[in-house]
């Protein structure tokens, strides 16, 4: 009887599949046509700034009773101590973890009943704290949003347990092959006295001797209104929450900004391969790259179609040669990290442990094509999928609200997002010839490679990209 009643549903379900007019049954031999880049208009972001110097950045969405809230402190790893890498990271992972009224149990315990989520991380510029709260406990969820903001504790207790998992995950990346090629590839672009050079999350020293009055300096040092934003955007009206801010955070006491200055890294001259002896892997973990720019630059939106061509999406040079077409890896890219200052460019891939050399010929084939002229139709392709994707980036409130960081952080204009299909659009092939000679250049990378080295190395040298040094896990020279 089951069997019968398969079979009907399955000639019925082929009936109606017959009757569908050819008009309407999709071709997939053809490529769909991409349509015309959408109008972006976004919500007006209002701004508001309290007495203290605490910037508000405000955007309406009333088509659900939520709100979303970030607190933007402009300053993150890149003003750790030097001998305290890991401090920015710490400090906020340590902000949920008890305040001089609430108990870490009591912080969790009041997110559970109000039906909140709070949240605080840190990256090298900034600090930030997030809750995501539905408005009918906005109240109450902004008290306890604010406390953990401005009245952490650092209790002794759970800092030792914080601490512990910390040098219990430090010690479980040093066997993790793509952990050790991040870590050793920051050191040799930037060296020991940039503060790129090191991890965000510290190391096993850095953390071992951290203290609780170590972050209780960073962040009576940082945590200061005159240099922070708070963006908002949900179901609110700028008056009603300015009100409920200034109640909450107006008595945040001014702070003095400290200047802080980078070093220059070190100027590569000649392409050289870091070796990293990981015996017995599978894989060659590959980080190709040199200093790149910082957020400023006013190349930025060439270089993002650039990267999208190169390594920045799906269809990219190198995925669909590293992966596509040889089936050296499950997913290669590349990115330019833009930072405060210059960040890193960076090509990657997981390469199979057998075509470890293969893939390295394939990695310079593609750094040196990309400073070629690109194909018109490459270059629209490209500008429509940064075009066609980028309203997908402000479908929630929490959404909305992470996309108006760097516009905090980074000093961009309050309509950059509105005019961002046209700056795309802008873009020509000179523009991208120029910016690829300029930022990629294959004679002066860092090529570091974390593979097995006794079968690895042979080949590598017959490639000949460049010389090979033996580097250890944390990139540092090692004797042979």
């Amino acid at each position: 009887m089951t069997s019968q009643r398969i079979c009907l549903t399955t000639l019925i379900g082929l009936a109606a599949f017959s009757s569908v007019s050819a008009a309407q049954i999709i071709d997939r031999t053809k490529v769909p046509t991409l349509g015309p880049p959408p109008k972006v208009s976004l919500p007006p972001i209002v701004t508001r700034q309290l007495p203290n110097g605490l910037k508000l950045m405000i955007v309406e969405q009333h088509e659900l009773p939520l709100a979303d809230f970030i607190l933007v402190v402009g300053r993150g790893g890149t003003v750790d101590p030097a001998s305290k890498g890991g401090t920015a990271n710490l400090a906020s992972a340590m902000l949920r973890e008890g305040t001089t009224s609430r108990t870490s149990l009591q912080i969790a315990d009041q997110e559970a009943f109000l039906g909140i989520g709070l949240g605080a991380n840190s990256s090298w510029d900034a600090s930030t704290i997030s809750l995501h709260t539905p408005t009918a406990e906005l109240d109450s969820a902004l008290v306890l949003f604010a406390d953990v903001a401005l009245h952490p504790a650092f209790p002794q207790q759970d800092f030792d347990r914080v601490k512990k998992n910390r040098l219990t995950t430090l010690i479980q990346l040093k066997d993790r092959p793509t952990a050790i090629a991040d870590q050793a590839y920051a050191f040799i672009l930037y060296g020991s006295d940039h503060p790129y050079g090191h991890a965000l999350v510290g190391n096993e020293a850095s953390i071992t001797s951290m203290t609780t009055a170590d972050l209780r300096s960073f962040y009576q040092a940082n945590f200061i209104p005159n240099n922070s934003t708070l963006i908002i955007v949900g179901d609110v009206t700028p008056a009603q929450i300015e009100r409920k801010i200034g109640a909450l955070f107006g008595g945040w006491q001014r702070g003095k900004i400290a200047d802080y200055h980078f070093t220059d890294p070190p100027k590569a001259t000649t392409t050289t391969v870091y070796l990293i002896d990981k015996p017995g892997a599978a894989q060659s973990s590959f980080r190709i790259g040199s200093v790149g720019v910082p957020r400023s630059t006013r190349d930025y939106f060439s270089l993002n179609v650039l990267n999208t061509i190169l390594g920045g999406s799906f269809t990219s040079r190198l995925n669909q040669n590293l992966r596509e077409k040889h089936g050296y890896t499950y997913g290669a890219g590349s990115r330019f990290d833009m930072r405060q200052s210059a960040g890193p460019f960076t090509a990657s891939a997981e390469i199979v442990a057998a075509k470890t050399d293969s893939g390295l010929v394939e990695f310079m084939n593609e750094l040196n094509a990309i400073r070629d002229t690109i194909p018109s139709v490459e270059l629209r392709k490209a500008k429509r999928y940064l075009q066609l994707g980028m309203p997908g980036d402000f479908e929630t409130t929490q959404q909305i609200a992470a996309q108006l960081v760097p516009v905090a952080l980074y000093g961009l204009p309050l309509d950059y997002y509105n005019n961002y299909v046209t700056n795309i659009e802008a873009v020509t092939q000179a523009d991208l010839q120029r910016v690829a000679r300029q930022y990629i250049n294959p004679s002066s990378l860092a090529i570091v490679v974390v593979g097995d080295r006794k079968s690895i190395e042979q080949g590598l040298k017959a490639v000949n990209a460049g010389p090979i040094t033996i580097r250890d896990f944390f990139g540092q020279p090692i004797t042979q």
